[in-house]
């Protein structure tokens, strides 16, 4: 896997992040979106992986469409926690990588 692969790059920097976050949520006793939001900040990355090795493109295709949806299911509980006050969110890196995973997709549709 290239090392300057941008997407998986951010993807991997993102779970990383996300752990951390989820860290301070346990800490302070939030336990039910803390596990909701590490599932599908971590799914994003681990999706475009198995994506890196599909066997076909309609199978590429689908997994980068499960890693956009979980991209947004993140996007939502990152609201949600922001909302909530548990810390204070920048939309910043989620909405690069569902920007990206959107191009992505619609690029490799059209060829």
């Amino acid at each position: 896997m290239p090392k300057n692969n941008l997407i998986v790059n951010l993807s991997i920097d993102f779970a990383l992040n996300s752990i951390k976050q989820y860290k301070v949520l346990i800490e302070n006793n939030e336990f039910i979106l803390s596990k909701q939001f590490l599932r599908s900040s971590t799914s994003i990355g681990a999706n475009i992986h198995e994506a890196i090795s599909a066997e076909s493109t309609k199978d590429f295709i689908h997994k980068i469409s499960i890693a956009l949806k979980e991209a947004h299911e993140t996007k939502y509980w990152l609201i949600l926690l922001s909302k909530s006050e548990y810390f204070n969110v920048n939309f910043e890196k989620i909405n690069s990588i569902i920007k990206i995973l959107s191009k992505i997709l619609i690029s490799t549709k059209k060829n």
